[in-house]
């Protein structure tokens, strides 16, 4: 008995173990059950043996788990895709239209005027004559109106009856497109222009967004604006009285001027007509 447990165990110990471990792998690699097979084959040897094959089911679970492990990997994958698909989906409405960002975040109705600007400062009720002289600032200030798509800059321009064009405020007329307002030094500019300064004139304010003058209207995007009129004057200096000289006026010909004027030649017929009157009257009283 001991001589053929000897010769029966060794083949049982060698081949079967081995060969149910290859099974066993090549199962638990391809997916399919690793017990059968070599729990069966493990039946003829003794109890001892029956922890290799234990043992050897513990691999075989353990290949698979790295199947497991790529089904939930590949099936976060998947949920992964449909995630970022949804977000991209989500992410499909514009949000900016006409290079500036639209503050809705979504579509611009076409329903939807246009937008603009109403200046709140100086007021509109009459011109505004402002003084070129130092330390004297002009400040334009304007509420938005109907704008739902805020422009990357405004151009801000000093439009002359004379036919010049002159930039408003210190960065040469370009301000944010969310801006309120905009400051100018006009006697700065004017000392930092002495070729082209500004001319004692009437002026028109002119407000565009970064699509240009003269853009066409739009649903919700900037309107031009220029609705604002405006005068530059510079102060004379003192001249004493004494000095003063009228450059408009005819020394020489001011009597000449006034003997033609029609009420003049009317008032001095008028006192010949009343002395002849009178005169006669005396004689007529003395006889």
């Amino acid at each position: 008995m001991a001589q053929n447990g000897g010769q029966q165990n060794p083949p049982a110990d060698q081949n079967p173990p081995q060969q149910g471990g290859n099974n066993n792998n090549q199962n638990g690699q391809n997916g399919q059950p690793a017990n059968a097979q070599p729990a069966n084959g493990n039946n003829q040897p003794a109890n001892g043996n029956n922890q290799p094959a234990n043992g050897n089911n513990q691999p075989a679970n353990g290949n698979n788990q790295p199947a497991n492990g790529q089904q939930n990997q590949n099936g976060q994958n998947a949920n992964g895709q449909q995630n970022a698909n949804g977000q991209n989906g989500a992410a499909q409405p514009p949000t900016s239209t006409s290079g500036g960002s639209s503050s809705s975040g979504g579509a611009i109705p076409q329903t939807a005027p246009a937008g603009g600007l109403t200046i709140t400062q100086p007021p509109q009720t009459a011109t505004s004559y402002y003084k070129i002289a130092q330390g004297n600032v002009i400040t334009f200030a304007w509420n938005f109106t109907y704008l739902l798509s805020t422009p990357t800059h405004l151009t801000v321009s000093a439009i002359c009856d004379n036919g010049n064009t002159y930039p408003v405020g210190p960065t040469d007329g370009i301000i944010p497109g969310d801006a309120t307002s905009v400051t100018w030094d006009i006697f700065s500019y004017n000392q930092a222009n002495p070729m082209a300064p500004l001319a004692q004139e009437t002026y028109t304010l002119d407000i565009f967004d970064e699509r240009g003058r003269g853009a066409p209207l739009a649903p919700g995007l900037f309107r031009e604006n220029n609705a604002l009129r405006f005068a530059l004057y510079k102060p004379q200096p003192y001249t004493p009285l004494t000095s003063w000289d009228c450059a408009t006026c005819n020394h020489n010909g001011a009597w000449s001027s006034y003997a033609a004027h029609p009420a003049f030649v009317s008032l001095v017929t008028t006192m010949v007509v009343m002395f002849l009157s009178g005169y006669a009257l005396l004689r007529q009283n003395a006889h």
